[in-house]
């Protein structure tokens, strides 16, 4: 019989749970783009439709490495996102404004 796991999360110890808690929490804030697509519930022909485009155009935008920030902003905005450019020093955060107007 399969348990759910917030079931199996409630029977853990709880520091267990909390430990849990932070690498999911990690785990969401890096996830590679065609997992952020699944995770939307997406298809990359679904994408591709969005963004008015081939579905092998989707494959490449998802397996490069560098690509144009305006081509990410696409990406982002076609699953109903954001995308903010923050640089992170040892004294804070800076968001970058420069890329705002890219559409």
């Amino acid at each position: 019989m399969t348990k759910s796991f917030k079931l199996l999360m409630q029977k853990m110890p709880k520091e267990a749970q909390k430990v849990a808690r932070t690498k999911t929490k990690k785990m969401i804030c890096e996830i590679p783009l065609w997992e952020l697509r699944q995770a939307m519930q997406l298809s990359q022909e679904k994408m591709a439709e969005i963004l008015h485009t081939k579905q092998a155009n989707i494959s490449r935008i998802e397996r490069r490495t560098d690509m144009y920030i305006s081509t990410l902003r696409s990406y982002i905005e076609a699953m109903g996102g954001e995308l903010d450019i923050i640089a992170r020093f040892h004294d804070g955060e800076v968001r970058i404004s420069q890329f705002s107007d890219l559409k």
